[in-house]
């Protein structure tokens, strides 16, 4: 899935990498701000660091998905050890919280082999972006990281930002005038599970 074919004024905001302390906080306040919900792609080691912040994700009506255990490359990993890394991954959120839906699966990099994507495809959706953020680029400024980002997003988009202490410095910028430009415009935005 690139986007959501849809004509509706609807944005579907993603977070990769987290949870993290401090980033993923800042943007779960900013999202309840605008009434926002949004589907974050957690790395199972950081669910497993930082449960009290998955559990803060689930518990405020946000989607997650599975990003792999330890954000491993798809394209320089054989297909069984992807396929543990994407399990063990599943196993820590399920152990996190029993019952939550979560069939929805984001390669890191974007990077995925074929054969990868026929073995988890039964069990996935695989999620990738029709609007990429930037935010994590040291050499993007938060100006040039929200101007290409609103340029670039339309009904449907699926787009990307990082929850990490990579991105912090964009996506402090960038997330609250980002909500705030469409909000403004009469967007909404939805989980990749609301449709």
């Amino acid at each position: 899935m690139w986007r959501v074919p849809t004509e509706k004024r609807e944005l579907y905001l993603t977070f990769d990498d987290g949870p993290v302390p401090g980033p993923t906080e800042f943007v779960l306040e900013h999202l309840k701000k605008h009434e926002a919900r949004a589907t974050f792609f957690c790395i199972g080691d950081n669910v497993r660091k930082h449960p009290g912040v998955f559990e803060k994700v689930v518990t405020e009506g946000h989607a997650v998905g599975n990003h792999t255990f330890n954000h491993v490359k798809g394209w320089t990993t054989s297909l069984q050890k992807y396929l543990d890394n994407v399990a063990e991954c599943e196993s820590l959120i399920h152990h996190s919280i029993p019952g939550i839906p979560h069939s929805l699966f984001r390669p890191p990099y974007g990077r995925i082999t074929s054969s990868q994507i026929k073995s988890l495809k039964h069990h996935y959706q695989i999620v990738m972006w029709d609007v990429l953020t930037h935010d994590y680029s040291k050499s993007i400024s938060g100006d040039n990281c929200l101007h290409g980002s609103i340029k670039a997003a339309r009904p449907g988009s699926i787009v990307v930002f990082h929850d990490s202490l990579k991105a912090e410095r964009n996506l402090t910028y960038v997330l609250p005038k980002f909500l705030e430009y469409f909000a403004s415009r009469g967007f909404v935005f939805k989980t990749l599970l609301d449709n």
